[in-house]
């Protein structure tokens, strides 16, 4: 007989271990095509609800580096990951109160409205619950259709948001297909919301293809627009320079070079075959798509599930608790650093991936983990590239026999080994 400490864990046991479908159900006819994810809430591992909401003080502060170290062993349950979110991507500082963050809050929903009412102006369409998918200029740069665009020879800012928007619109229908959340059309006009105002707001680059696979767990988690907007932005800001594309350079370049200098590293002979025989640069495009979006690329998948827990994996551990301030206040933040010589318990406060680096002394600007895990997919396949693959082609095959089945926990905690491999080879040639 089950006693009542008993029957309650086992009633836990059971909510921990809730099928994903139940909070991000598959269309029927989508089913045989979706790869199965690895992901299963596990009781005692997981960052659950009852231990998230234990990590916060009586004023609201939260214990930062108890919800790293949970979100290490276990990942974070699907019935808060958006709210996880907004933390690990900086929307809020972990030593704030409830009430700073609810100020800040509405405070920034007021700002997004303010936004999208100037955008609403020039295109009514937005906000409405529907969304463009044909072009809104003609080739002489006037509106197809005087319904949809308000404004009459626009200026050149107008001109190149305007020619954004049905290629976001395309990019949206093509979003995540395979989830009942999209079969509603508000659902995707949301995420067409939420990229044609970033695209508005960021003169320089816009929007990119890509983007979308991104903005589309946010939309999905976070319930109000504005605030899944803030989240987006904060992602934004740390693979915004991977968007960037000219006609001499592309946005992943900088990574590129990184990932190519790891492999150089840990297997030289993996690296001598690949450079020699095919190019790094064309190995390392076909790897990562001229998107930016590493996560995408690796596991080969569109899929939001798998996309979404490497996402939420990889901020937990690349957090630094004074991303908020960086973001909020960046001339403050410059006086906020860590030196390696730090505390054990300042360091805690850091995600395990960062923390290392730390230790380390290492300062590079682009070693970011999704360039550890491109490696560590390499990596698990050395042998089979070393002796199989002849060219590009051959490589992207090799590497497409396995990602699409690949565990985001493993894979992160694989890229996690791969840099103390790294780490140890550069700390002893220093």
């Amino acid at each position: 007989m089950i006693g009542c400490g008993g029957l309650w864990s086992v009633l836990m046991k059971r909510s921990g271990t809730r099928e994903l479908s139940d909070f991000y159900p598959i269309r029927p006819e989508c089913q045989a095509d979706v790869p199965t994810t690895r992901f299963k809430p596990r009781y005692g591992k997981t960052l659950s609800e009852r231990r998230w909401q234990a990590s916060f003080d009586e004023d609201g502060r939260l214990d930062i580096a108890k919800v790293l170290r949970r979100i290490q062993r276990g990942g974070v349950h699907p019935s808060i990951k958006g709210v996880v979110m907004e933390f690990l991507l900086g929307c809020y500082d972990p030593n704030s109160t409830f009430d700073e963050r609810n100020e800040l809050k509405q405070r920034r929903r007021g700002q997004y409205d303010m936004w999208k009412a100037e955008c609403q102006k020039i295109v009514p369409v937005l906000g409405s619950g529907k969304f463009v998918t044909t072009p809104l200029l003609n080739e002489d740069g006037q509106p197809t259709d005087p319904s949809l665009v308000t404004v009459r020879n626009p200026d050149k800012k107008v001109v190149q948001w305007l020619q954004l928007l049905h290629q976001i619109g395309l990019d949206v229908v093509r979003t995540d297909r395979s989830l009942v959340f999209y079969e509603d059309e508000g659902n995707q006009a949301k995420l067409w919301d939420v990229l044609s105002i970033y695209a508005w707001l960021d003169n320089d680059i816009g929007y990119v293809q890509g983007m979308n696979d991104i903005c589309s767990p946010l939309v999905i988690l976070i319930e109000n627009e504005a605030d899944c907007y803030w989240c987006f932005d904060r992602a934004m800001r740390r693979m915004r320079e991977n968007f960037r594309c000219t006609a001499s350079s592309m946005g992943v370049q900088s990574q590129l070079g990184t990932l190519s200098q790891i492999i150089k590293t840990v297997d030289p002979k993996l690296h001598h075959h690949l450079g020699r025989g095919f190019r790094w640069r064309r190995v390392s495009l076909c790897i990562s798509h001229a998107d930016g979006s590493f996560p995408k690329r690796i596991f080969f998948c569109r899929h939001f599930v798998s996309l979404g827990d490497c996402f939420q994996l990889m901020w937990g551990m690349e957090y630094n608790p004074n991303i908020f301030t960086r973001y909020e206040d960046p001339e403050r933040a410059k006086t906020k650093g860590v030196t390696p010589a730090a505390n054990d318990k300042v360091l805690k406060q850091y995600g395990k991936f960062e923390r290392k680096y730390l230790k380390a002394g290492h300062t590079e600007e682009n070693s970011a983990l999704a360039v550890f895990l491109v490696a560590s997919v390499l990596e698990t396949k050395n042998k089979r590239i070393l002796t199989e693959a002849k060219g590009v082609d051959d490589v992207v095959k090799i590497l497409g026999d396995i990602t699409s089945s690949l565990d985001a926990k493993k894979a992160c905690d694989e890229a996690l080994k791969l840099q103390k491999r790294y780490l140890l080879k550069t700390t002893k040639k220093a």
